[in-house]
Parts: structure tokens; sequence; C-alpha cells
């Protein structure tokens, strides 16, 4: 794939991604959030599906370890991450939410410092998660005393879901599994919206009869369904053969400034200066964080472009 095409598909992928918090922001005055974070992977399950039975052969569990991987996306990459995503983004802007969750691969590299001994944090390293937590205080602003402000919980509850996504991003890193990655996110997309349904069940607000079906509701359902899980999936498989773990994690740096747009389009949506401020710290502390990697990456990158000439 040329370089061209990669900059397009990194753009459309942040693109999305950026955007999807603000379909979520669209979808909640209609639909009770945790049954519409099912809805969302009820519909990715499906297209997730096809496109991994379609793509290679190894796309279903078959081992006990295969079903393990599949039980951790099911729980952490779908199941908590959505349900307090979409709660939480009762009481937060789509843009606050977008950068709270651009902490994910801070939040990752402090669980892979705890649980994985061949991921040991550099000095530099502790400064950036110090600067993404800074980063994150900067956004969220909670504040604690009682009575608790809705914006302060819909805060925390983001970052908790974000700490679930990055908890499960460590956890699978230590899984042992061959099934590959389409099988993989496919059946983590059933069981996590069979898990999603089973919490939407137990939640005494939560019923289909909550749902107002509305333009912007169903529009809501499908996009995220069908463009923020299925469609961006197979972007997100592209553009990780060609760039890598850590290249990749820069989509979610670039996707806030999409929301940030966008929420101000659709929503009237605005960032504090402070938001803004805290955004940029906690991509410094990202590139911190991963400083050995970039560097890596850069030197690779003007390799690649010295043997081209």
């Amino acid at each position: 794939m040329n370089a061209r095409r990669v900059s397009i598909l990194f753009t459309i992928l942040a693109l999305i991604w950026g955007s999807l918090f603000v379909f979520v922001k669209i979808g909640l005055p209609h639909v009770p959030p945790v049954l519409f974070a099912a809805l969302r992977h009820d519909i990715a399950a499906v297209l997730t599906l096809g496109y991994a039975a379609t793509v290679t052969t190894r796309w279903y569990p078959r081992s006990r370890a295969d079903w393990w991987l599949v039980s951790l996306g099911a729980v952490f990459f779908v199941g908590l991450y959505n349900g307090f995503l979409f709660v939480g983004q009762q009481g937060v802007t789509s843009g606050v939410a977008a950068i709270l969750v651009a902490t994910n691969p801070i939040l990752a590299a402090l669980f892979g410092w705890v649980l994985l001994p061949q991921d040991r944090l550099s000095g530099l390293g502790i400064v950036g998660l110090a600067l993404g937590f800074l980063g994150v205080t900067l956004v969220a602003r909670p504040d604690l005393t009682p009575p608790f402000r809705s914006e302060s919980i819909g805060a925390l509850l983001v970052v908790l879901s974000t700490a679930c996504l990055a908890f499960g991003s460590v956890l699978v890193q230590r899984a042992g599994s061959d099934l590959s990655t389409e099988g993989f996110v496919a059946w983590s997309n059933v069981f996590g919206a069979l898990f999603l349904h089973g919490i939407s069940v137990g939640l005494p607000d939560e019923s289909l009869a909550g749902v107002e079906l509305t333009g912007a509701a169903l529009g809501a359902i499908l996009y995220l369904g069908v463009v923020g899980s299925a469609f961006s999936a197979v972007l997100y498989f592209q553009l990780l053969d060609e760039l890598g773990a850590v290249e990749i994690n820069l989509v979610s740096y670039a996707a806030p400034v999409f929301t940030a747009v966008l929420g101000w389009l659709l929503l009237e949506e605005t960032l504090s200066p402070l938001s803004v401020a805290g955004f940029l710290t906690i991509f410094v502390g990202f590139a911190l964080v991963k400083h050995r990697e970039m560097r890596a990456e850069l030197r690779n990158v003007s390799d690649a472009l010295g043997s081209s000439q």
C-alpha cells in the first residue's frame, strides 16, 4: 500500500472514530444507554462475522485459549467499555469523551508496567504517565464534593470505560491464541452484545419500551453498527498491517479533533481552553510513554525515505 493511500485511510479512520462520540450523543436522548450499546454491537456482530468468514479460515474459536481470548474481548472491549462509555456520555460532551478515551494507550502502558515484566517503563515513561493523568484532570475537572455533578460522574465513567479497554488490551496481550484478529473481533462483538443485553435487562430504567424509534435514533444505531464498528474494523485491520501498533495509536489523538468539529457543527458543543490544554498534555504524555517506539518508527521512516532516493 503506498504512502498516499495509507494517509487517506488513516484520516478516514480518525474521522470515523471521532464521529462515534457525536453519534452516541445524538442517539442517547432516544435510546437507553446500555441497550443502545447492545443494539450497536448486534449489527456489528453480523457484519464482522461475515467479514471474518470471508477473509480468513481461522475465524471461529476452537480451543480453550481461543474462547478465553474471545471472552476477554467480549467483556472488556465490548461490554464494559461500551456500557460505561454510553452511560458516561449522558453527562459530558462528545469532545470531552473523545479526549478522555484518548488516554487508552497511556492506561494500557500503566497496566502493562504492572502485569507484563517485559513492559517496564523508563523514567521518561513514568513522567509521561504523570502528564497523562494531569491531562485527564484538566479535561474532566472532577468535583467530588456532594452533591456530585452529572458532568463529574459522566467523566469518571468515561475514564472507567477507557481503563476497562486498556486493562483488557493487556490481558489479551498475555493470552495465547492463534485465532485470527478478524475472528477475535467478530466473536467479541457477538458475545459482547449478549453481555450488554443481559446488563440492560437487569437495569430498572432500561427496556425496549424506552426506545423512541426516531430518525435520529435509527440513524445513530445504524451508523455506529455499520460504519463505526464493522467498516472501521476493516480499515483498522488494513492500517495495522501497514503501520504497526504504535502508529495506529495515533488515530486516537487525531480522532478528538474531528469530534470537536462535528460536535460543534451538529450539536453546538464547544471545548473549553482547559480541555484543549488537557488534550495536548495527554498527547505529550503518550509521546513520552512511547518515546522508544516512536523513535524507532521515525528511524524506519527515515531509512525508507533514504533508500527511495
